[in-house]
């Protein structure tokens, strides 16, 4: 049983990669306990969106992810 997690722009640098799997249920605070240092700092601002399953969290500490379900974490965008 997994969920994917998927990292977008900059928060893909700092995981060193664009996704992985956790094992599901997975919740908000389940989420940040696998993220360490800068990523999870990052993950954790309040300018980070997160995504289920294609659809943005108003709150996304009311994240609850179960098997088979996809987590995009989207990182404030910058204009150019």
């Amino acid at each position: 049983m997994a969920v994917r997690v998927v990292f977008l722009g900059k928060l893909a640098d700092l995981a060193n990669a664009a996704e992985l799997e956790l094992e599901a249920p997975l919740d908000w605070a389940g989420l940040l306990d696998h993220l360490h240092g800068a990523l999870g700092e990052a993950v954790a601002a309040e300018k980070v969106k997160l995504a289920l399953n294609g659809a943005v969290l108003a709150d996304k500490t009311q994240l609850s992810a179960a098997d088979g379900d996809e987590i995009a974490l989207l990182p404030p965008v910058s204009g150019g």
